[in-house]
């Protein structure tokens, strides 16, 4: 099912109106344009995690989703929450209990599900990490002002991929 949009043809920055072909065109250059920018970003954080952390994006990615649920998750809800298959979630987790990042808890009178949930060594190895990864970004967008990044931002949210689900 494809989205109704109102048929106003942008201007260039002359004034005058893309034709459809071009606006198409347009439209592809951004999308390759983000996908470049977003692997370059994301490369260089799996790189900083790794060698200052010895830790993985994907890792990160479910001490962040523990992080936000102190009670813990299910591993199926886990697995949605980040997206992946729950064969993917279930290897980092079990790693992160190995290292006493995370801990497995019996859920009573479910003996096939599992709650997982951050240790305090879990906890605040995620906090620290974090605090880098947010520098890291930070860092790595240096160029783009405060209204630039609201301004993209707002532009992202409107766009019909967007899922309106918010980090």
């Amino acid at each position: 099912m494809s989205a109704e949009f109102p048929s106003v043809q942008p201007a260039t920055p002359g004034g005058e109106s893309l034709s459809k072909e071009s606006l198409s065109k347009e439209r592809l250059r951004l999308w390759l344009r983000m996908l470049r920018v977003t692997r370059q970003v994301e490369a260089e954080l799996r790189e900083r995690l790794r060698l200052e952390y010895d830790s993985t994006l994907p890792r990160f990615d479910v001490m962040a989703a523990l992080f936000r649920d102190p009670e813990g998750l299910k591993m199926n809800e886990l697995s949605k929450r980040l997206r992946v298959s729950n064969g993917n979630v279930t290897g980092i987790v079990e790693r992160l209990v190995e290292d006493g990042l995370v801990e497995r808890i019996a859920i009573a009178g479910d003996r096939r599900a599992t709650l997982v949930r951050l240790t305090a060594a879990g906890r605040a190895t995620f906090s620290e990490m974090a605090v880098a990864h947010e520098g890291w970004v930070n860092a790595l967008l240096d160029g783009v002002t405060q209204d630039d990044a609201h301004h993209i931002g707002e532009l992202l949210h409107g766009l019909p991929a967007d899922t309106g689900e918010r980090q």
